[in-house]
Formats: structure tokens, sequence, C-alpha cells
């Protein structure tokens, strides 16, 4: 069951969402491309390490924003730009281009810090575009509380298209999320997702930020540009 596209229309060319998608799948072939111990070094330069964050607050606090282009398997990937291409657009087109950008970049930053503060010790890598797209999806639900998404659905051999509420395809992207936070980074040197170490509350931050700074950012502006 994916989503498709919405029913608000868009004035602008969502630009940003475009390339936001294509640095994120630009990223994660780079990642398949490396060796386990490459894609270990890899990480520990531009994941979140919570420990190495709490040790080392002032040099990395860089890796809040590069983690957000890290993914840890095909499915996570394409599960979260197929959310981010039918939801970023309408909010990309309220805010504006660098508004935009600035809120997503932010609702993902605040959203591992939020992971951060639960795992202040933690070794475990955090990544992946989540937080900054849960940031999306809170803004767009208060913005478009009842839209409506056609979305692709699988039935065996027999494929369908069908209009949900918004809410509903929320809420799958959570789950989706949830599951896929237990797969490894294709066995990076044991560097697996801990039992319980899924960053529901990434999700849940991203979530409230992007509720909060979206009418904060002008989400509810009539005469947007």
């Amino acid at each position: 069951m994916f989503p498709l596209y919405d029913q608000n229309p868009t004035r602008i060319t969502p630009y940003f969402t475009y390339g936001v998608i294509g640095m994120n799948i630009l990223v994660f072939l780079h990642e398949v491309s490396l060796s386990n111990k490459q894609l270990e070094s890899f990480l520990q330069l531009y994941a979140v390490i919570p420990q190495q964050l709490t040790a080392n607050f002032a040099d990395e606090w860089t890796t809040l924003f590069t983690s957000q282009f890290l993914h840890g398997g095909w499915w996570h990937l394409i599960s979260n730009m197929v959310f981010l291409w039918v939801f970023g657009n309408n909010i990309e087109d309220r805010l504006g281009h660098l508004k935009y950008l600035i809120f997503y970049l932010s609702c993902g930053a605040l959203a591992a810090l939020c992971q951060w503060f639960i795992a202040m010790n933690s070794t475990i890598p955090s990544l992946g575009a989540s937080g900054a797209i849960a940031g999306v999806l809170g803004a767009y639900i208060i913005r478009f509380p009842h839209a409506r998404i056609t979305t692709l659905i699988f039935l065996g051999f027999f494929v369908t298209t069908f209009r949900v509420p918004a809410l509903v395809m929320i809420g799958i992207f959570f789950i989706q999320n949830l599951i896929s936070g237990f797969a490894s980074l294709q066995a990076a040197a044991n560097m697996s997702v801990e039992t319980g170490g899924v960053a529901y509350w990434a999700h849940i931050g991203g979530f409230v930020f992007g509720m909060i700074l979206g009418p904060l950012f002008g989400l509810f502006r009539s005469d947007y540009d």
C-alpha cells in the first residue's frame, strides 16, 4: 500500500523536495558501494553516534543534519522517499522553497536530539530521514486535516487505486519505519540496531516539532508566494 498523490494542488514546483529525494538516493547508492569496513567508517563520520555527541557536541553537531541523508536499507529508503514525494510538495508550496528547506532540516535535527536525549550514551548509529519526514507529516496533518490520498494497493496479482484519509497513510508511515528500524545496515561490522533501539522518540519528536514549527514558518498564510 503506497501513496501516489494527494488532492491538494500546488502553485509552485517543489524543487527542494525533489532535491532532497535525489540527494538521499545518491548518498544511499554510495553507501551500498562501500565495503563493510568503509561503511562503518562512513557511519562514524556522518551518522549520529549519541555517545560521541554527548562527549563532544561542538564537533559532532553537524551529524544532526548529515544523518538525515543516510538509510539502513532499500525499503527504509523507498518508504521514506515515497512519503516525502507525496506530502512534501504541499508543505513546500505553503512555506516557500527556502523556508521549507530550513523547516525540513530543523525538524530532522530536533527529532535526532529527542532520540539522543533518551539514549545519550548509546554507541549505535542513528540515521535516516524519518524524523524530518515526520515533521512534514505533522505540518501536513494540521494544514490538511481532511485530505485524502490516492493510494496504490496490491491484492495479489491485482493492482488498484483507492482514496484513503491522509491520517491513515501517515499511520502506515510510522508502522513502516518502526519495522524497518529493526533491519541492520547490511551487517556493517555488527552495527545492527539494538533490540528496543528503534528511534520512536525521533519519530514522535519530529512529528510534534512539525506541528509547532509549521505555523511559525507561515504554514497557514494565504498570501504565500
